[in-house]
């Protein structure tokens, strides 16, 4: 992916994450968008409570998989790279 194209992507990610941080807000936590690797792995930083919140797990799972997903279907996967990871097969 060129540099033009992965700027659009980046835009689109975090337009993304911008639909869940509210509720992430709510108990105080929030997400960083750090960068998408060629595989097409998104790479976040889990910030505020949410760094060390036991449901991080499931918050990755079940909110920003499933809406990134929903919105950029070629993303293969998130990681949080002070967190897990989850790659779709």
């Amino acid at each position: 992916m060129n540099s033009s194209e992965k700027d659009q992507l980046l835009i689109r990610l975090e337009d993304a994450l911008e639909s869940i941080r509210p509720h992430l807000h709510v108990d105080g936590g929030d997400v960083e968008l750090v960068d998408v690797t060629d595989e097409m792995i998104v790479q976040i930083r889990w910030k505020g409570m949410c760094e060390s919140c036991t449901m991080s797990a499931m918050t990755l799972r079940a909110g920003l998989m499933h809406t990134i997903q929903g919105k950029i279907p070629e993303i293969q996967g998130v990681e949080a790279i002070n967190g897990q990871t989850l790659v779709v097969s």
